[in-house]
């Protein structure tokens, strides 16, 4: 094994040598209206040509610089709350290996509501029935930013938007969400943010806004983020999952059922329906070893198999809680993996781990799970899940025998919620309510827990990269986490978005994390400066 990781990192040096030697770089500053130094400013390079994204960072001298570029034109921009600059962006143009530099002078403009981390505005926000409603149903899938905050709507623009989304998403609504407490609804985001919105223009009018800023340290500015933005508008990828050739497969849990594949050298992104007639929810998607893609719908409580021969989609649906039919709270399918049999598990909230045989065409169901969410397979061929519940547990089911077993975590009201498995079979949960990272060895049965920094971290996506460090995505804190379990050290770093709600980390062959940021309608992958 030892052998394997030390081959692996020559190949990177080797490849990141090659780049450099071949690609360009952007280079400069940014400086604030006093014209000192500016720290953490995000400068990005869009490709004109492919469209492909990199975002950086500014360093504590406000220096900045963007390697390994192609040569082509790049519109350059740079982004930092509650700053403009004038102007808000240039034209670069790079021949091969060329490196060119920048300099941005920021002026004083002012900090949006959209530009808040969900927690922030969580905090801000005014308390009501309607605000219990809108974080209790909708903050499952976006936040409040970029459909809320970042645009204006009259009352009766907020009446069909609630109602378009009621619609859009009954299986999960209907439930949860009446005529009378739609109306509450409304009301309450038009008075937040309608025409006429009661609330502060900025949030930093409101009380208690300095009190929900939280540091970044300078080992949290070393990370870059290469994106690319989804063919059209009003997706919501997910995810990004590597398959042998390279490409990435996105679930696109908007209306419409796609599911993406990227070419990440390109930049293109070819899209494949699902036939379900109303929107499916595609949570999951997973490349399967004979080039096949399983999918979860959680709306419609199926699974979908894409094929590479004809490139179509076909579902098989599975059964619903009697009374229940239609809902999510009867069934659905959240996170898909397929074990080396070719058999699908699949997870489903308020439901059980279900395991599906392509060859039978039957749904085998684990009635002593509850609620499971992230479901990963270890060297044994058995499933392990997490079970997003307040009493919730990690557990394994047998493949040979079909016996589930489960333990419980030392932290009460934890709420696991994703799950991994190392290379030595030790299993990593994500608490999300918990605010921790879990470890569970299977041959000890013991558990070590890790504390996230801050408040309402909610470790949300999750994933181990090649030096055995953690990496977990706060759905709340807008950052990405960084735990090392040699040392319980966790490195913070800020995304280049609000709202960032990423649901599942991969790691492909590179060693690049992908993810999908559905709210901000695209997908990429992020490298620290030391594995850069």
């Amino acid at each position: 094994m030892m052998k394997f990781w030390k081959i692996a990192g020559l190949m990177i040096l080797c490849a990141a040598a090659t780049r450099a030697a071949t690609g360009g770089s952007i280079s400069g500053s940014v400086k604030d209206p006093a014209g000192a130094a500016f720290r953490g400013a995000f400068i990005r390079a869009q490709n004109m040509q492919s469209k492909i994204i990199v975002n950086v960072l500014s360093d504590g001298q406000g220096h900045f610089q963007i390697r390994n570029l192609p040569a082509g034109e790049y519109d350059l921009r740079v982004a930092a709350p509650g700053y403009k600059t004038d102007p808000d962006r240039l034209r670069v143009t790079l021949a091969a290996g060329e490196s060119s530099s920048r300099n941005f002078a920021l002026q004083t403009g002012t900090l949006r509501w959209s530009d808040l981390s969900l927690y922030q505005g969580v905090a801000l926000l005014p308390k009501g029935e309607g605000k219990d409603i809108l974080t209790g149903n909708c903050f499952a899938c976006h936040g409040f930013q970029t459909r809320m905050a970042a645009v204006k709507r009259d009352l009766d623009a907020w009446t069909g938007a609630v109602n378009f989304m009621r619609e859009t998403r009954h299986a999960r609504l209907a439930n949860h969400i009446n005529d009378q407490q739609a109306q509450v609804l409304i009301n309450y985001l038009n008075d937040a943010f309608g025409v006429n919105a009661k609330l502060p223009k900025s949030p930093t009018d409101m009380p208690g806004y300095k009190a929900t800023m939280r540091p970044v340290s300078d080992e949290g500015l070393k990370i870059t983020y290469v994106e690319y933005d989804m063919p059209g508008p009003n997706r919501m990828p997910f995810s990004a999952a590597p398959d042998k050739d390279g490409n990435l497969w996105i679930p696109d849990m908007g209306s419409e059922n796609h599911v993406g594949r990227l070419n990440p050298n390109t930049g293109a992104i070819e899209e494949f329906t699902a036939p379900n007639p109303t929107p499916a929810g595609i949570h999951s998607a997973v490349p399967a070893p004979d080039g096949s893609v399983w999918i979860g719908e959680q709306a419609a409580n199926k699974l979908g198999r894409w094929d590479p021969k004809t490139r179509l989609i076909t579902e098989f649906p599975d059964t619903y809680a009697k009374g229940m039919e239609g809902l999510e709270d009867g069934g659905s399918k959240h996170t898909v993996r397929v074990d080396s049999t070719g058999r699908v598990w699949g997870t489903g909230v308020h439901g059980v781990l279900t395991a599906y045989d392509p060859k039978s065409n039957e749904f085998s169901h684990f009635p002593d799970t509850y609620s499971p969410y992230g479901v990963e397979i270890d060297k044994s061929g058995n499933p392990w899940f997490a079970e997003f519940d307040p009493k919730g547990k990690i557990g394994m089911v047998d493949v040979k025998t079909g016996k589930v077993t489960k333990w419980a975590p030392p932290t009460k009201d934890g709420w696991p919620r994703r799950i991994e498995i190392d290379d030595e079979g030790i299993v990593w949960f994500a608490e999300y309510y918990g605010g921790k990272i879990g470890r569970f060895d299977p041959k000890t049965q013991t558990f070590k827990e890790y504390t996230l920094p801050g408040p309402r971290a909610t470790p949300y996506a999750l994933a181990l990269d090649r030096k055995h460090y953690i990496w977990y995505s706060s759905d709340e804190q807008d950052v990405i986490g960084r735990l090392d379990p040699n040392t319980g050290k966790v490195v913070e770093f800020p995304y280049a978005h609000s709202e960032n709600m990423m649901k599942e980390f991969f790691l492909d062959a590179q060693g690049r994390m992908w993810y999908g940021s559905g709210p901000n309608n695209t997908v990429g992958y992020f490298v620290p400066s030391d594995l850069d």
